[in-house]
């Protein structure tokens, strides 16, 4: 059994937002394979399916970006899951705009909801996936930045990369998270090739 657990904000207020680009995915992913994230538990909506031959849970913390560990802790404590079975999935304004980074730990760097399952968890090995959403502009405040939403342009890189960041999901249950690393810790899209 896995958890994928997409950070974000909860409410429409916050649709769409740079920060929310985990919820994006989450949705993606339940779209795709046909589950249905209508559980409200554990501070979370949730739900759980298939996913390349693996019981999957997907969750969307609904405590806010900077306690989701609140939410991924219990959890991960009322189904007894170890924490090789968690998966997280997160906005970075460090990495490149519109790619993925993955990761089988390491620390939480600036990013809030990071900090928040490390602390809870007193842990930080576990898998997690980053996506670009670009960087603020000098003098921006970074909570204003991530709280904004993308051009139209930007949609359609984001998009894609949201595309990518679940095919990941998928290659680490099915073939390990050193062979995702291997496919999509790169710069550019064009020449990847599954």
């Amino acid at each position: 059994m896995y958890l994928v657990a997409g950070l974000g904000n909860p409410g429409k207020d916050y649709k769409g937002t740079r920060h929310n680009v985990g919820f994006d995915t989450v949705d993606l992913l339940a779209e795709r394979h046909g589950i249905s994230l209508n559980k409200a538990k554990f501070n979370a909506l949730y739900g759980d399916g298939m996913i390349e031959g693996e019981r999957v849970f997907l969750l969307k913390p609904t405590t806010y970006m900077n306690n989701s560990g609140i939410a991924i802790r219990e959890f991960l404590d009322f189904y007894k899951l170890d924490i090789d079975s968690l998966i997280v999935i997160v906005d970075d304004v460090d990495i490149d705009f519109g790619a993925i980074r993955i990761k089988k730990k390491g620390s939480a760097g600036s990013h809030n909801g990071l900090k928040s399952i490390i602390y809870h968890l007193i842990d930080d090995n576990f898998k997690r996936i980053k996506i670009g959403i670009g960087n603020k502009h000098e003098g921006e405040d970074l909570a204003n930045f991530v709280l904004s939403r993308f051009s139209k342009e930007d949609r359609i890189t984001i998009d894609k990369a949201i595309n990518y960041a679940a095919d990941s999901v998928s290659m680490i249950l099915k073939k390990g998270v050193d062979e995702a690393m291997n496919t999509y810790n790169r710069r550019d899209f064009n020449e990847l090739s599954l």
